[in-house]
């Protein structure tokens, strides 16, 4: 049998407190991050609007990064595109193109990198580890039948999941627990995403032009 070499008996302990540790730094970082978004939800019934106006894509992206990982339980999701539109990309004679164009990328990279984070888990840490997290407010049996359209659709489930109205992020899990590439996982995501906020852009760009 070959010996280790130092290399890799230096990179042993490492490894080792990445494995038991890493899930728990991250789990801890998901529930801080919702609960500073229901701290500024609870506080600020028009919370959305006026970090929107102060810090404008920053705070989208903050927004969408919980999105994804399914911490925004406590605001409607589906407003905040729309939101964003109105007071950031809204001019007296229509819309700014490029910053619709902007608010755009902005929610599709904070949402995939908020739905990853939450896919990653799921592969690492399982489904009943996801269960016992305080932070994860899906409940088994809701979890058991999108468990159920991950395998009766495969793959494609994930994109057409993430343009639908309630069901957006809830193939994530299963994905993970699947052993869904996560490059895979990654593109099919952003496109689910951005199918869905191209969808409410246009619809809100569209009825603000009718008003």
């Amino acid at each position: 049998m070959v010996p280790d070499s130092p290399a890799a008996t230096a990179r042993g302990p490492v490894r080792a407190a990445v494995e038991d540790y890493g899930l728990l730094v991250v789990a801890g970082l998901f529930a801080a991050l919702g609960v500073a978004g229901i701290a500024l939800y609870v506080a600020d019934p028009g919370a959305a609007e006026s970090l929107l106006e102060r810090y404008g894509l920053v705070a989208l992206l903050f927004a969408f990064v919980l999105e994804g990982a399914m911490l925004l339980y406590f605001a409607p999701s589906e407003a905040l595109v729309p939101a964003a539109v109105t007071v950031l990309a809204q001019r007296g004679e229509g819309y700014h193109l490029p910053t619709v164009l902007a608010i755009l990328l902005v929610a599709v990279v904070g949402a995939t990198v908020g739905q990853t984070t939450l896919f990653l888990l799921a592969k690492r840490g399982g489904r009943e580890w996801l269960l016992e997290r305080p932070w994860f407010r899906v409940d088994e049996a809701r979890l058991d039948r999108f468990g159920e359209a991950f395998d009766t659709y495969g793959v494609l489930a994930v994109p057409a999941s993430n343009t639908l109205l309630f069901t957006r992020g809830m193939l994530t899990v299963p994905a993970g627990i699947a052993g869904m590439t996560t490059r895979r996982f990654v593109a099919l995501s952003a496109l689910g995403t951005l199918s869905f906020e191209l969808l409410l852009a246009g619809a809100a760009m569209g009825v603000l032009e009718l008003l």
